[in-house]
């Protein structure tokens, strides 16, 4: 009851000045204070261990992969492959030595690479527990899931195919 007499008391707009308290700067400070945030940004990278930035990136991989996994629209680009690629990228020079840490042949990893095979379950957790579970399996899964999600959608030509395996479909009336 106390709260809509003073929801009725203030407009929103006095409300809001109550709680947002602004900070009134001139363009030359916002300059400054820019530069120095930026100075400061700088001195830290520069301070941080390889291992420290190697985590950083995969982090960034990891929030890339959850941003494209939360869109509703479909990237071709933004692949298993393409994700898992960048992946390799950021700790080998050579895919076979990525495949030899995680006992994958070789083979199959190309395979992999070049969407001609699916990546199998073991391969998922594999990724996982390689990233140190920076990159939980259920994202891996659900980038690979996503493609064929979006090859079921549009592929025309299965529909047409299985059209004829179907008989006495359901009726509606509207």
């Amino acid at each position: 009851m106390k709260a809509d007499k003073l929801n009725s008391r203030y407009t929103p707009k006095e409300q809001a000045d109550s709680f947002v308290f602004r900070n009134k700067v001139t363009p030359k400070q916002a300059e400054e204070a820019a530069s120095q945030l930026s100075e400061a940004r700088r001195k830290a990278k520069e301070q941080m261990t390889e291992s420290q930035v190697l985590y950083a990136r995969v982090k960034q991989l990891r929030f890339q992969m959850e941003d494209y996994l939360k869109s509703e629209n479909y990237n071709e680009e933004f692949s298993f492959a393409y994700f898992l690629r960048k992946y390799i990228r950021l700790g080998y020079k050579i895919q076979k030595n990525f495949a030899k840490d995680i006992e994958v042949p070789t083979s199959e990893l190309s395979s992999v690479l070049n969407s001609g095979r699916p990546p199998g379950k073991k391969m998922i957790v594999r990724l996982e527990l390689h990233s140190n579970n920076a990159i939980p399996a259920v994202s891996w899964y659900r980038l690979w899931e996503k493609e064929k999600e979006y090859e079921l959608k549009t592929d025309k030509a299965i529909r047409k195919q299985e059209e004829k395996h179907v008989q006495n479909r359901l009726v509606f009336d509207f």
